[in-house]
């Protein structure tokens, strides 16, 4: 070993390095809290000074986690948050937490990585590690990260010198591997699964070499129950994306046979607890109003993308995509349909749409397909409300961004009894549905919550 890395594996073996998180949304936030917990100094940076003023008053902005946690950690100056990227040079470690999302024509936007690999870059300094968590396409952390942090490219992507945002030039270029390191780990995070949190998710880890590798096995190794270490950072982004395209494949087959056996007048739900007794072969996805969150509409994308570059197309993530965002579209039409059995065009319409969230018990819409739903409705006419315990307003949604101001409203008698039809777009547990059942005149369920399905209750 070198002195860099023999004085920073030291350092994260008796947990007195300062890790630095860059992002702290939902992946990052809950990773700086562990590394806090386990005894470490964190120092957390974001471009939002809502949420480092949320974090340096104890206050914790997502629902799902223990405000007590943030509290604790901030308390016992473990915890500090920042805007001041300028303090990029004090953290021994930087783990790179922002998002990755997709441009209209479904191609990799990372700008929020090129941003955050210039930031590290303007402060690097001999003797630390990054590691990227950021979901991403195979090579990323060696083929972008790896020349910007080494000074080997502007920020227009041209190979040359680095500069700041000054315009000066670093002083020298420090080489991976020796003066720095630099790995990839992907997040595993699943929000309001109390069952599994970031300390007791296996932790896949490769690094663009083998130092690095075994530096950021070293670090994580000392806040998690296990680290998978494989050859390369691009085997670690391979891997993420292959767990999410395997959902993202599955949930389009569920949500394809759903519109098959819903012609044959077959219960899909019933369908699927049959095929589940089955004690091998078989792994349940349930359909519904289409695909949300972060990951599973957006990852396979990535993989896509960069398949094309080697002369492949990737035929079962372009048809999931293409299954998936017709889902809403569905849900839409069945609306309609049970809305004109009762004389009632869309058109006018009262809609409470039950669930904003992605996903049953968090407060995270991202790329829920209830906004597409609330948009197409609107578009026809509807008066739309919501309802959702976990989103008490409804935030600006980059992808619908003309939708209007909402507030959830509450659930009560009147409310279902002054809406022409409930639908249900998330099945959170801390609604009533007996109470919806009982005084909604028409429900149209995406989530197999009511059953049997009779009376008001019709299946999307």
């Amino acid at each position: 070993m070198h002195d860099n890395d023999q004085a920073l594996l030291e350092r994260f073996q008796d947990r007195s390095a300062t890790v630095g998180v860059i992002g702290l949304g939902y992946v990052g936030l809950p990773l700086a809290l562990t590394f806090a917990e386990r005894g470490f100094s964190v120092l957390g940076f974001d471009i939002d000074a809502s949420k480092v003023e949320s974090l340096g008053s104890g206050e914790c902005y997502i629902r799902h986690l223990e405000s007590d946690r943030v509290r604790s950690a901030i308390a016992s100056g473990r915890l500090a948050a920042t805007s001041d990227f300028s303090r990029l040079d004090e953290p021994d470690a930087i783990l790179i937490c922002v998002p990755t999302p997709l441009t209209k024509q479904r191609e990799p936007d990372m700008t929020f990585v090129r941003r955050a690999a210039f930031q590290v870059r303007e402060r690097l300094r001999p003797g630390q590690l990054v590691v990227l968590e950021s979901t991403t396409y195979p090579g990323t952390t060696g083929e972008l990260l790896l020349p910007i942090l080494e000074g080997r490219c502007d920020r227009r992507g041209a190979g040359g010198t680095a500069r700041s945002a000054g315009g000066r030039a670093p002083s020298g270029i420090m080489r991976c591997g020796s003066d720095f390191f630099l790995a990839f780990s992907p997040e595993r995070e699943d929000p309001g699964n109390p069952a599994w949190g970031t300390s007791n998710i296996p932790k896949v880890v490769g690094g663009v070499d083998q130092i690095s590798g075994d530096l950021a096995q070293a670090l994580y190794g000392q806040v998690v129950d296990a680290t998978v270490r494989v050859s390369s950072a691009r085997v670690a982004e391979a891997a993420k994306l292959m767990e999410n395209i395997f959902r993202a494949v599955n949930i389009a087959l569920v949500n394809e046979l759903k519109l098959v056996f819903d012609r044959m007048d077959v219960d899909m739900w019933e369908v699927l607890d049959a095929a589940e007794t089955k004690p091998f072969g078989f792994m349940r996805f349930d359909p519904g109003p289409g695909w949300g969150g972060h990951c599973i509409p957006i990852d396979p994308f990535y993989l896509s993308w960069k398949a094309r570059e080697y002369g492949v197309i990737s035929k079962f993530i372009e048809l999931a995509g293409e299954i998936n965002t017709r889902m809403p579209a569905y849900v839409i039409d069945k609306l309609t349909v049970a809305l004109n059995e009762r004389g009632k065009p869309v058109n006018g319409s009262k809609i409470l749409v039950l669930g904003l969230a992605y996903k049953p018990d968090i407060d995270d819409p991202r790329e829920s397909p209830a906004f597409e739903i609330v948009d197409r409705l609107l578009g026809l006419g509807a008066e739309v409300s919501y309802h959702d315990p976990h989103i008490p307003v409804a935030p600006r949604m980059r992808s619908w961004p003309d939708l209007p101001a909402m507030q959830s409203v509450d659930l009560t008698v009147s409310a279902l009894e002054a809406v022409d039809a409930v639908l249900l777009v998330t099945q959170h547990r801390d609604v009533d549905y007996d109470l919806v059942l009982n005084h909604a005149s028409l429900i149209l369920d995406t989530r197999g919550t009511f059953r049997p399905c009779d009376g008001s209750v019709h299946r999307a």
